[in-house]
């Protein structure tokens, strides 16, 4: 499987995407944001970082990039994409996700493992399709503005359309307000496009690839995806 990691100045988890994804078996590269062709994917990862300094606003001017109209072209046709961490960020100031990341409500930034807990009633996408929904998954934060917010209207819309991809929960799946890191709207960890083939998610998933890493849950979400990708070939 193809995968285009897209590179913006200020982008630092590139190499830790491209290390997942052989450790799942798929086949990366980086594309940088000047570029206008994605050189036909199979999936397209946004990663974590601090694209271009985190001015103005997170991912403010990072949507701007030639390449992001070509991220947009490849998720309109159904191709999946993910952004993690700014990713989600930059995802979100491109109107291909609803919401805005916040400043965290600690005022601190927050480096820690966190607990996920897959939507059961999320709508059907190649990220979680062939997760074990009762689950929870080990996978580490690290943001300083990962306060995921919506107005209400919004929030009626995205818990409607089972549009939530994870929640911050504890070991257990438990969702409460004191396993929240951050302060995010409901316990938002993730959500997903109407399609279902976009997915802005706060934690990395590629920092919990391997047994070193004490996690290897961001696994689940890869495997998802691969194994979607190749049924349909």
């Amino acid at each position: 499987m193809k995968v285009a990691i897209v590179v913006f100045p200020g982008t630092w988890s590139d190499d830790d995407c491209m290390y997942a994804m052989h450790q799942v078996g798929a086949d990366p590269y980086k594309i940088w944001h000047t570029e206008k062709s994605l050189n036909n994917p199979d999936l397209v990862i946004i990663p974590g970082g601090f694209s271009y300094g985190d001015y103005l606003r997170c991912g403010a001017i990072a949507r701007f990039s030639n390449v992001m109209k070509s991220v947009t072209s490849f998720s309109k046709s159904g191709g999946p994409v993910i952004g993690i961490c700014n990713g989600f960020q930059i995802l979100c100031e491109a109107g291909m996700l609803p919401g805005v990341l916040m400043q965290n409500d600690s005022l601190q930034f927050r480096c820690q493992d966190t607990y996920l807990k897959p939507n059961s009633n999320a709508l059907s996408s190649p990220f979680l399709d062939k997760l074990d929904r009762d689950t929870p998954l080990k996978i580490p934060i690290s943001h300083g503005s990962g306060n995921y917010f919506v107005d209400g209207k919004t929030l009626d819309i995205l818990e409607n359309q089972n549009r939530i991809a994870f929640r911050y929960s504890n070991e257990f799946g438990d969702i409460d307000q004191k396993y929240n890191p951050n302060g995010s709207i409901n316990n938002i960890a993730g959500i997903l496009n109407e399609s279902g083939n976009v997915l802005g998610m706060m934690p990395h998933p590629e920092r919990a690839c391997d047994e070193l890493l004490d996690s290897t849950d961001g696994n689940a979400i890869w495997n998802s995806i691969i194994e979607v990708v190749r049924h349909k070939e």
